[in-house]
């Protein structure tokens, strides 16, 4: 069914009573989508309609008596470029008109007046003003747009990719070329959280915190923020709010607290310059968090304390630590099992005091639970569970042992997981989902949602099972259905566009050729020869 055409809103203005009758009367507004919302009878009447009914389309006799119609003009465009004034005019007064259309009217009509004349100047007034909303529309998207890609840029700058998306390169600015730290927000105990929540409830929630912190942000002084995994996000501050960094993020978990009532921690690293050094410090502010559960509580956690915490250097297993999550990653269970063994020699071979060895396997048991999480495949567990069994264990031998039993177990119910929905399966409900939906405004964020990963594995697995990013397997979609439509049916080019997700048929018809290497207009022609 075709969707209801708004109505535009018209005034009329005129001293004769008989020709604001013929106007209400002879012309089908009904039919040409514009409503009648008022009526008056000189110009100074006319501004007080125009504040209470603010119309789109002003039809108004030139000469009046008190204020006429190019005063009346004069006086609201400035206020209203939009506005539309067609002006009615005898014959007499033709100068009168002209003037009007150099001061910005729309289009004028002589006395008598032919209705028909005046339908068709209706017909481009409205054309004017659905131009005007869809670029109106069209800049929004492109404000959002520039939005997400500059958070996009970020993100991918934090993982570490080396000049990622190079065709935004318009979005960098130089707020990060001066020095400044990062704050990693976490929600505290996010797991249990999500097994609370409907995927809906998740959506409001992280939603719900995103805005708080944007809100805070505002006022004081952040340079950007960002979401990075899902319940974390990225807050950067310029290096002369660093002696305030405690109480940066003691206000960060208050406003979280106040307003959504749910727990949070911040990990704050040291200051550095530059884009590129994202991907150096969030491990900084990320490791600072391992604190959160020595502390046991909400807190903020300064990586420069963090640091200085031990009484030793200790070098950190990363290769092992890498070995492991590869292990989790493709669900490896004897690869896993023998890393850890290898954690036990490394530990032993470094001749660790206990408390440097606990707070090793802790920060080791933090990275790889973070692991399942990104994975999706967890389900009531607890890292505060396994941290409670660690403690009060006097021996390495131990303190290994319940480790492994505990991802033993974890890994075994992922594969179960897995069994029920692999990977392959959750990309091809996705996919039936893309061409259900390929019509409406998509966003990565819905489609994750939809398949219950987090937003850089679900592109990554996407990829690797279909062959597509997801844009492209989008655009696979909008193009293949689009070429249907114009080899089944006489529907017009630009009518095609919105039924396939484009508000913008030029945009539409750049994306249709670099697809198929013909315009829209060429592939029907061709398509309409060949039957």
């Amino acid at each position: 069914m075709k969707e209801q055409q708004e109505k535009y809103k018209v005034l009329l203005v005129d001293d004769e009573p008989i020709i604001l009758r013929s106007l209400k009367v002879a012309i089908p507004w009904d039919e040409l989508g514009l409503s009648i919302v008022g009526e008056a009878k000189n110009g100074e009447a006319a501004l007080q309609q125009i504040q209470q009914t603010a119309p789109h389309i002003i039809i108004s006799d030139i000469r009046m008596p008190v204020i006429d119609g190019i005063t009346l003009m004069k006086e609201v465009l400035p206020r209203s470029a939009k506005l539309i004034f067609i002006f009615i005019s005898g014959y007499g007064e033709f100068e009168y008109a002209r003037e009007a259309l150099r001061l910005g009217a729309f289009d004028y009509l002589l006395k008598p007046i032919d209705h028909d004349e005046l339908v068709e100047m209706l017909k481009r007034a409205r054309e004017r003003l659905d131009r005007q909303k869809e670029n109106e529309q069209l800049m929004l998207s492109v404000q959002t747009l520039s939005l997400l890609a500059r958070e996009r840029m970020l993100a991918e700058f934090t993982l570490g990719n080396p000049r990622p998306l190079q065709h935004l390169v318009w979005l960098e600015n130089s707020e990060l070329e001066g020095e400044y730290f990062m704050a990693v927000v976490r929600l505290d105990d996010y797991a249990a959280l999500t097994a609370q929540w409907s995927a809906e409830e998740k959506r409001l929630w992280l939603f719900a915190v995103r805005n708080i912190l944007e809100e805070w942000s505002l006022t004081n002084g952040a340079l950007s923020i960002f979401p990075f995994y899902n319940g974390e996000w990225i807050l950067l501050f310029p290096a002369s709010l660093n002696d305030g960094k405690r109480e940066l993020g003691e206000q960060l978990i208050a406003g979280i607290k106040r307003y959504s009532k749910l727990n949070c921690s911040v990990g704050i690293s040291r200051s550095t310059s530059g884009i590129d050094q994202l991907s150096t410090v969030y491990p900084l502010a990320s490791q600072a968090l391992y604190q959160r559960f020595y502390s046991g509580q909400a807190g903020v956690f300064l990586e420069e304390e963090t640091a200085a915490a031990g009484n030793r250097e200790v070098q950190y297993p990363k290769e092992l630590e890498l070995s492991l999550i590869e292990s989790i990653r493709t669900l490896n269970m004897e690869r896993m099992l023998t890393h850890f063994d290898e954690m036990s020699v490394f530990i032993e071979a470094q001749s660790l005091p206990q408390p440097l060895a606990e707070r090793l396997m802790i920060e080791m048991s933090v990275v790889l639970y973070r692991q399942f999480e990104h994975l999706n495949t967890h389900n009531d567990w607890s890292i505060e569970g396994l941290f409670s069994k660690l403690n009060g264990l006097g021996t390495l031998p131990d303190m290994m042992n319940v480790l492994k039993t505990t991802f033993r177990d974890w890994l075994e119910q992922s594969h179960k997981t897995a069994a029920r929905e692999d990977g392959r399966s959750i990309i091809e409900k996705v996919q039936r989902y893309i061409e259900s939906n390929y019509h409406k405004d998509l966003s990565i964020e819905e489609v994750s949602e939809v398949a219950d990963l987090s937003i850089s594995h679900f592109c990554t697995l996407f990829k690797q099972i279909s062959g597509y990013t997801f844009l492209e397997f989008v655009t696979h979609c909008r193009m293949e259905n689009a070429k249907y439509i114009l080899r089944s049916s006489n529907v017009k080019v630009y009518q095609v566009a919105p039924l396939v997700g484009y508000q913008d048929p030029r945009y539409f018809t750049q994306v249709f050729k670099k697809a198929t290497g013909k315009t829209p207009t060429e592939y029907r022609e061709e398509h309409v020869k060949q039957a």
